[in-house]
């Protein structure tokens, strides 16, 4: 009986941060949730009505991009202690400056006013958003073991993923039925009330989950691991694979919503059914994935997915609105199956390369100068698109829609980074 006991006792200690595993995949998918209701054809739905137009849309859609720089500020807001209720505080801020977006067609001011605000709420959202989570990241994923970080990170986004499917195909649907009646302005406030709703469950997820008390390492001066991540060259190496990869599909894909919603003429319930299709297909080939990744290496995988992604936009090269919804469906397939690993790889790729006391500081940087890079590319880009519209869907004499043509831009940039992959990262010193 005492052994039995002991037993039950040492098995019980040594997994005590299961049910902050579980909180994490929950905190995932409702986080996952209010993505969706801020992004894409939602975001374009709701510029649509404030009189935006696509070249600002599009810069607006990788403005997640941006506020990814945001990140650096984690460095020294967390410095290297517990980081459970600056995370849980400003989530919850960043997320009501998403319900708020929903409700700024309803304030009696100006057109322009609207638009001023309607921005300064979406960046508000994505710079809180993004300032806690490199801590939030390195919070969670220090409860799992790093023989196991694919199949996890893969089951995490299959729950997200499943339960987006059914999300976002129930509100795209409301959209729909709400716009058929004339009435879409009331479908932004069951959108507001929705997000205020997973904000708390979201923050719910934070409050239960338990914290790793952080090893002495970790307590470095970050003053000091910065000065030194700053001095290693073979980390920027690394971390260049994700500014490659957000300069490639940002140049393209902040575009797509409003393509989907004008000129191919995608309703909101068959946007919902693609979303279905592409997180079946990403849940379907998450976990294969992440075996694979846990068994070769983030780097091998990175290079399959990328692949991939890359032939599927060069299907979208050939995307018009006479074969749109076959066509489309076809790249979104394909991009499901590349972001099956390329989200959860870029994390990977920095917990494989570089030791554990330095992880936040590492994942802020990354996702700082890839976020500024994949923002600035969409800047670049959207002068492209409005060129191409401006002057009739024409560019070199060809009729051609700008979406076409920055699709042929992903392709070549997502070349580059799978040889920079292969020629520098791969080729480098195993990992440390």
């Amino acid at each position: 009986m005492k052994a039995s006991f002991r037993f039950r006792g040492f098995f019980m200690l040594k997994d005590t941060y299961r049910f902050s595993r579980f909180m994490y995949i929950l905190e995932a998918a409702f986080e996952y949730f209010i993505s969706i209701l801020v992004a894409g054809a939602y975001l374009a739905k709701l510029t649509s009505e404030l009189g935006v137009s696509d070249s600002v849309t599009g810069i607006l859609s990788s403005v997640v991009s941006l506020a990814c720089g945001a990140q650096v500020f984690a460095i020294f807001l967390f410095k290297n202690g517990s980081s459970k209720k600056g995370v849980t505080i400003l989530h919850s801020i960043n997320q009501l400056c998403f319900a708020f977006m929903y409700l700024v067609p309803f304030i009696d001011i100006p057109r322009d006013t609207k638009i001023v605000v309607f921005i300064l709420l979406l960046l508000s959202g994505h710079f809180i958003n993004n300032v806690v989570q490199p801590s939030k990241i390195n919070w969670f994923m220090a409860l799992v073991d790093d023989s196991k970080r694919g199949r996890f990170t893969a089951n995490k986004e299959i729950v997200s993923l499943l339960g987006g499917m059914i999300f976002s195909f129930a509100m795209g649907s409301l959209i729909d039925r709400y716009e058929a009646m004339g009435r879409i302005k009331e479908s932004f406030i069951i959108c507001g009330i929705t997000i205020l709703g997973l904000t708390v469950l979201h923050t719910a997820t934070l409050i239960m989950s338990r914290e790793k008390p952080a090893t002495e390492k970790e307590k470095a001066p970050m003053r000091e691991i910065l000065t030194g991540l700053l001095r290693d060259r073979s980390y920027f190496k690394v971390i260049f694979v994700s500014v490659l990869w957000n300069v490639s599909h940002y140049v393209s894909t902040p575009f797509y919503g409003t393509y989907t919603v004008k000129e191919l003429g995608f309703s909101m319930t068959f946007i919902s059914i693609i979303s279905m299709v592409y997180a079946l297909v990403r849940s379907a080939f998450s976990r294969p994935l992440g075996r694979y990744a846990d068994k070769r290496s983030f780097d091998k995988m990175l290079t399959v997915c990328f692949l991939v992604a890359m032939v599927g936009f060069a299907v979208n090269i050939f995307t018009v609105p006479s074969n749109g919804k076959v066509f489309y469906m076809i790249y979104y397939v394909l991009y499901a199956v590349g972001m099956a690993g390329i989200n959860s790889g870029g994390i990977n790729l920095i917990y494989e390369h570089v030791s554990p006391e330095k992880r936040v500081c590492a994942l802020a940087l990354k996702n700082t100068l890839a976020g500024i890079a994949g923002f600035l590319t969409t800047i670049v880009a959207s002068r492209l698109v409005a060129h191409i519209q401006a002057n009739g869907n024409t560019f070199f004499g060809m009729h051609v829609y700008a979406q076409q043509v920055t699709s042929a831009l992903s392709v070549i940039l997502v070349a580059v980074t799978i040889i920079y992959l292969n020629t520098v990262v791969i080729k480098r010193h195993s990992p440390r």
